[in-house]
This record gives C-alpha cells, sequence and structure tokens, in this order.
C-alpha cells in the first residue's frame, strides 16, 4: 500500500479504525457505493440535541475507503447535524493528509454517506422531504 501513496494517517485509519459497527434502530442511515470500484459504505447515527451522540460504520472496500469511513465518522461525532453535513470531501482527504489522486473518489463516498445518513433522520422527523 505504500506504493500507491497513502499518508501514515491513512495507514493508521486502515489498521486500526473507528467506530466500525452498526447501530440498531439508528436515527439515521445512509449507503452509498461506487460501481465502478465495487465501494460500499454504510453509516450509521444516533442524534441527541440536534448533535451526532453516536455514530458507526460498516464499509466494503479497499484501504482508502476504510481509512475514509474511520475519519469521517470521527470529523463528525459529537458535532451538530448542520456541522456535520458541512463536511466535504476535501476536508476528509485533507484529514488523512491526502489521499493518492486515484483514490480520491473514496473521499466522495465517506461524506455523501454521512451526509446520507443525516438526510435520513431530518425525514424521519420532518424537517426535508423524502427525496
Amino acid at each position: 500500500m505504500a506504493q500507491i501513496g497513502y499518508s501514515k494517517k491513512v495507514m493508521e485509519h486502515f489498521l486500526n479504525p473507528r467506530n466500525v459497527g452498526v447501530i440498531d434502530n439508528p436515527d439515521g442511515y445512509g449507503k452509498v457505493g461506487n460501481p465502478v470500484c465495487g465501494d460500499l459504505m454504510e453509516i450509521f447515527i444516533k442524534v441527541k440535541d440536534d448533535r451526532i451522540d453516536d455514530i458507526k460504520f460498516r464499509t466494503y472496500g479497499c484501504g482508502s475507503a476504510i481509512a475514509v469511513s474511520s475519519m469521517v465518522t470521527e470529523m463528525a461525532k459529537k458535532k451538530t447535524l448542520e456541522e456535520a453535513m458541512s463536511i466535504t470531501r476535501e476536508n476528509v482527504a485533507d484529514e488523512l493528509d491526502g489521499l493518492p489522486p486515484q483514490k480520491m473518489h473514496c473521499s466522495n463516498l465517506g461524506a455523501d454517506a454521512l451526509h446520507a445518513a443525516i438526510k435520513d433522520y431530518w425525514v424521519k422527523v420532518g424537517k426535508i422531504k423524502p427525496e
């Protein structure tokens, strides 16, 4: 993996991912995938006082996808939903000290899965209409 140009942070989050697992009866659930590379990410959230109180992920994919999932959950934990919605793919890649160009699509999936989970919650509570 080092030949591809992974940072130490990417390797750390790949080898020791944070927040792995499933939340039973989540307040919000997001699932996204990339048909080209086959990566699939699921994010589960529990919300308390408009903040992400707990967050877990399950990812099928490459080392970058796992590292991105781990990092995005760390970035979103305890944030308000609005703050978490402002997390971008660039933010995630920057927090990981960069991703190789051919792996940047993974950071899209992490932010997209997080946003999908928050939107799912907002639909459930009537803040937004289903798409």
